[in-house]
């Protein structure tokens, strides 16, 4: 029955009403409900629609397609690195030591050289600056370029590392297969037109999957990229860099399979606790070798600068020189990673561990310092092994009945002297566990890792990609806020309210102008509006107060040189200038050619946006919009 108002008196209309009453509920119930059916797919597609505008949801998907890319480029970039090794020494894989052995003289000497001056011409020819390409123009992109980095770059710096591992320069792979893991994030993040937050996540998320699938080592290639590339360990870039890791890794392991980068045919433990004093001088003495092997790496790019020659040839004389070292100890070669094992399954001698830690740091620092491309992981980790696994040696010679076997040393050693270069304590603790499944020996590694790294930083005061940047004239310490400072020109602050006068003006004429003048300064100005000098009361204040005529004063001869800022000038330099002049309000001009005035700034105004841009440098550093 339909439901009806029924008319009447107000006894009968009452009495109908109240008959009525359950009907026009359940009529009324029906009538929402089906108001409820009809918006429910408008209230499903207002929360996809938000849904879809969540940063956190986008990242998250897109951290999905960078962590494959991330992997797959992992892949490529060894098949790239096994086809060039090919094409010099006839062989694929990472037993390049073994098999370097019974290869000629002639063909050690000449793949690298070659390799080098192919290398070198490219270089020259299509990279930025010159030079090759790695982990420190990541972390300069974060810090000062939003993140923003070149893919056709990236792809060619790419190509250098892969030939210059290929052809025997003593370098690492993974410090190049982050480089173009960021690559890719930032593309992808240039694809969607994403703001400097997000993509600066990104690039960590290219960071997290491409050291994740080199090494199978997510957990490494979270804190990696959050620590060294990104600066932050909010929760809005730890999750989407998290799949990234991931993802990057499962790519990895489907290719390769889930094996550590290291297989120990034992687990090391600590037989006493007296032994940690010796883990804490190990720190020390790691710290040591990590700073000649930075410095080794200065020196050796000071000494190629100042050959003679076209700069193109430099990687070729080093490497020559690498591939004499390599008639000697082939273990030099590459990427070293068999060295590195041999070291774990402690078959070296005493002599032969400290031979090979001082001439893989040598072979190293002329690869590097002469042109090559390539990163530091992998020979800092030989160098550390080497060097932990002659400790362990010495100390159980010292102690024989207190030393664990000296295995447990070289993990340490390859954390610790790592850790120190790379300026990466956490995640290279996390790495070496990773790396060798080893998780009796955390302890020891940790006081090691920890220590070395306060030594650095208090001593050499840099890691070695800081280092590099500090070598450019970066602070990527500060490098965000002087990115965003950098960004305010001094236009945007312009006031174009002054005083002015011409400067033939008389002194009774600058009295009545300077009383007027806005904020107390009058500017003197000639007939083609350039500035020439700038009064204030407190300039002229004796003058002012004799009340005497002074027909030989004008504005000319009162005005003193003004402090000046161009318009182009950004907040950093006008933050500079302030500070050195002490002037509460400074003129702005067109150039300091033509000095052609457009206002003025005002150091309240300058300060303000000063601190408006920390604060968006710390909201950003928490991950808040």
């Amino acid at each position: 029955m339909p439901c009806l108002d029924f008319p009447g008196g107000f006894g009968v209309e009452w009495g109908i009403r109240q008959q009525q009453a359950p009907r026009q509920e359940r009529c009324a119930g029906r009538v929402m409900s089906l108001a409820r059916t009809l918006n429910r797919p408008r209230r499903v597609l207002v929360s996809l629609r938000r849904f879809r505008r969540n940063d956190q949801v986008v990242l998250s998907l897109l951290a999905v397609g960078i962590g494959a890319a991330g992997g797959g480029a992992a892949i490529a970039f060894r098949y790239a690195i096994d086809a060039v090794q090919w094409l010099g020494f006839g062989y694929m894989g990472e037993k390049l030591a073994s098999h370097a052995a019974g290869l000629p003289w002639w063909q050690l000497l000449l793949t690298p050289a070659v390799g080098g001056l192919l290398i070198g011409l490219f270089v020259w020819r299509f990279l930025p600056n010159g030079r090759p390409q790695g982990v420190a123009n990541v972390i300069e992109a974060a810090a000062l370029s939003g993140g923003r980095m070149s893919l056709d770059t990236g792809l060619k710096a790419a190509a250098v590392s892969a030939a210059s591992i290929g052809c025997g320069a003593s370098v690492g792979r993974e410090g190049p297969v982050v480089h173009l893991g960021a690559v890719l994030g930032s593309w992808l993040a240039r694809r969607f037109q994403l703001g400097r937050r997000l993509t600066r996540t990104l690039l960590g998320c290219g960071v997290a999957a491409a050291v994740a699938a080199s090494f199978n080592a997510p957990i490494a290639g979270v804190f990696f990229a959050l620590e060294v590339v990104v600066g932050t360990y909010a929760l809005s870039a730890f999750s989407p860099i998290v799949i990234a890791s991931v993802v990057g890794t499962l790519v990895s392991r489907m290719h390769f399979g889930d094996y550590p980068a290291f297989a120990l045919e034992q687990t090391f433990q600590i037989v006493s606790f007296w032994e940690f004093p010796a883990f804490a001088l190990l720190g020390a003495v790691s710290a040591l070798v990590a700073i000649v092997f930075i410095q080794s790496v200065g020196l050796s790019e000071r000494i190629f600068a100042r050959l003679p020659g076209p700069v193109w040839i430099r990687p070729g004389v080093a490497g020559l020189l690498v591939g004499a070292m390599a008639l000697v100890f082939p273990q030099v070669l590459g990427v070293g990673y068999e060295a590195t094992d041999a070291a774990l399954q402690q078959v070296y001698t005493l002599e032969l561990l400290i031979a090979l830690a001082a001439a893989k740091v040598a072979a190293t620092a002329i690869s590097l310092g002469g042109g090559f491309g390539g990163g530091v992981f992998s020979p800092s980790l030989f160098v550390g092994a080497m060097v932990g696994g002659a400790f362990g040696l010495i100390a159980a010679g010292v102690f024989p009945h207190l030393a664990s076997d000296h295995g447990a040393y070289t993990i340490v050693g390859m954390g610790a002297v790592a850790g120190a270069v790379l300026g990466a304590p956490i995640s290279t603790i996390l790495m070496v566990f990773e790396l060798t499944g080893d998780y009796e020996i955390t302890i020891a590694l940790m006081i090691a890792t920890a220590l070395a790294s306060v030594v650095v930083k208090g001593t050499f005061g840099e890691s070695f990609f800081t280092w590099q940047l500090a070598q450019r004239g970066v602070d990527a310490g500060r490098g965000q806020e002087q990115s965003l400072l950098a960004q305010v020109k001094v236009r945007s602050l312009l006031d174009r309210s002054y005083g002015a006068v011409a400067p033939d003006a008389s002194l009774d004429e600058v009295r009545r102008e300077l009383a007027k003048a806005p904020f107390g300064e009058l500017l003197v100005l000639d007939a083609e509006g350039a500035i020439i000098g700038v009064i204030t009361f407190t300039d002229i204040a004796a003058v002012v107060l004799d009340r005497a005529d002074h027909p030989e004063l004008t504005a000319a001869k009162l005005a003193r040189a003004p402090t000046l800022l161009t318009a182009e000038e950004d907040l950093r330099t006008a933050v500079r200038v302030f500070t050195s002049s002490g002037e509460p309000h400074i003129p702005v001009v067109d150039n300091r050619e033509a000095r052609r005035l457009l206002g003025l700034v005002h150091e309240h105004e300058v300060m303000a946006a000063y601190q408006r841009v920390l604060a968006q440098a710390r909201a950003e550093e928490r991950g808040e919009d």
